[in-house]
């Protein structure tokens, strides 16, 4: 069992007079916290608030770009962008999130890409070049959240960017060790107890383990519980005292 690992967020999903998750919950428990940069949820209050609470409670920052899809959540996959075209959106969005930070004087660590745009990045690799080119320009200090032995993590290591490898807690893989798509049934995990069992296995074996059983060798810098559905914040909960429990140490992958 590996002694130290971060336990992450996507937060700062809410939007105007909608509200997603539970931010101020979630924040309590996790050490990282991918916030949402207005492109498929968070707005400049959402974003305010959301970096304002996480610097008070010790929470490093990212910032989790997405297409431009308000109406889908970002879970639409965008077709025909040109890849320079999505890098610059990437860009404006990172941008966005630096500032809002350092003005509440906390700084943002990384970059997760969300939804789709992370999906498709993690297999075609012109958009995997697109988002880590991104992280690149906004600072060569930036770490790069991939999944392992995807198309971004090969993109992010030849832009000589730090990459954190990250598994999910509440997400169903196929034998490639890709994300089982959220259309098919068994793709998203909903208790609690199986999921903070399935991370403690995951750490012991240094590996994803595939619907099918199969197990895919990989490092593990980070777990991300999604903070967007009822049970997030028992999810959360659960899988950190397992893995105190366990002797391992939640910390951010970014000192």
């Amino acid at each position: 069992m590996q002694a130290t690992v971060d336990l992450n967020s996507d937060l700062g999903e809410s939007f105007g007079a909608w509200t997603m998750g539970n931010d101020d919950a979630m924040l309590a428990i996790v050490s990282s916290a991918n916030v949402a940069c207005g492109f498929h949820a968070g707005d400049p209050l959402v974003m305010w608030r959301t970096c304002a609470k996480a610097r008070e409670l010790g929470v490093a920052v990212g910032a989790h770009p997405s297409f431009l899809d308000l109406w889908g959540f970002g879970r639409r996959p965008i077709l025909g962008e040109r890849p320079e075209d999505i890098m610059r959106a990437c860009v404006y969005q990172i941008g966005a999130l630096q500032a809002i930070a350092a003005a509440v004087g906390h700084r943002v660590t990384h970059v997760k890409p969300h939804g789709a745009l992370g999906n498709m990045a993690a297999e075609d690799e012109a958009l995997a070049e697109a988002v880590a080119e991104a992280t690149r320009l906004c600072g060569r200090d930036l770490v790069l959240v991939a999944m392992p032995k995807s198309a971004l993590e090969r993109a992010g290591e030849r832009k000589g960017l730090r990459v954190a490898r990250e598994v999910f807690a509440d997400r169903a893989y196929d034998d490639r060790g890709m994300l089982v798509s959220r259309k098919l049934p068994g793709a998203v995990l909903h208790d609690a107890h199986e999921a903070a069992q399935r991370v403690l296995r995951m750490l012991e074996e240094g590996a994803v383990i595939s619907q099918s059983g199969k197990k895919i060798p990989v490092e593990i810098d980070t777990i991300c519980v999604h903070g967007d559905n009822p049970e997030a914040v028992a999810m959360a909960r659960a899988i950190r005292s397992a893995l105190e429990e366990a002797g391992v140490r939640i910390r951010p992958f970014v000192g």
